[in-house]
């Protein structure tokens, strides 16, 4: 592999490490013991770090180029582009479930939120009766449907696993906050990719929330 790819690599790793102990409870209780008056700004700290590390790999990705070695050509180019845009929408559209200033960390900056927990109650979306993490599946379509560079190609690839251990990360988390309510959800509903035998109708939906929410 050619040293440019080994860098992107690095540069990958250095900020899947960065992001997944920001995102830790170990970090966060940490940083709620010693210095409690920055909590508040934890999550708008977390965000605006992750986001402008992140353009270390993507701008790496973009300035080593290269020729494509993956592309979608005829119809496939059809099937390609028309699955990016059904992600696009199906991301829009999850934006209705989801709580904009708690996610990026306004609303607990207004409020002087000091707690370590997320704040959100447990809510299942439409999207999520069908797969955990619908932000994380759609995110898969758009980075595979798009020609590949061999950095490209490297970055699908990293991105995709840490999307994998993200997730279980990630899970953790959820299951201290919701208890045996997560648990039942993700027995029954898959991860990173819909199954149509593996789903969630909205009764059973506003159960486990029920559920959740008074553990």
């Amino acid at each position: 592999m050619e040293a440019g790819l080994w860098w992107l690599a690095l540069s990958w790793l250095g900020y899947f490490f960065i992001h997944s102990l920001l995102a830790s409870l170990k970090v966060k209780y940490l940083v709620a013991r010693k210095w409690p008056g920055f909590m508040p700004w934890y999550r708008l700290f977390f965000n605006l770090v992750a986001t402008v590390l992140l353009v270390v790999p993507l701008g790496m990705t973009w300035l080593l180029g290269g020729e494509t070695v993956l592309a979608w050509k005829g119809i496939w180019w059809w099937v390609g582009n028309g699955l990016s845009l059904a992600a696009l929408a199906g991301f829009l559209y999850s934006l209705r479930h989801y709580d904009g200033s708690e996610f990026l960390g306004l609303r607990q900056l207004r409020e002087r939120e000091q707690r370590v927990e997320d704040q959100e109650r447990f809510r299942i979306s439409p999207l999520h009766c069908h797969v955990r993490h619908p932000w994380y599946f759609l995110a898969l379509i758009l980075i595979w449907t798009r020609d590949m560079t061999a950095p490209m190609l490297l970055s699908s690839v990293m991105m995709t696993l840490y999307f994998i251990i993200g997730s279980l990360l990630e899970e953790r988390k959820l299951l201290a906050y919701y208890g045996d309510a997560y648990a039942q959800y993700r027995e029954r509903v898959p991860g990173l990719c819909p199954l149509p035998w593996k789903r969630l109708d909205r009764a059973q939906a506003r159960e486990l929330e029920q559920q959740g929410n008074r553990e």
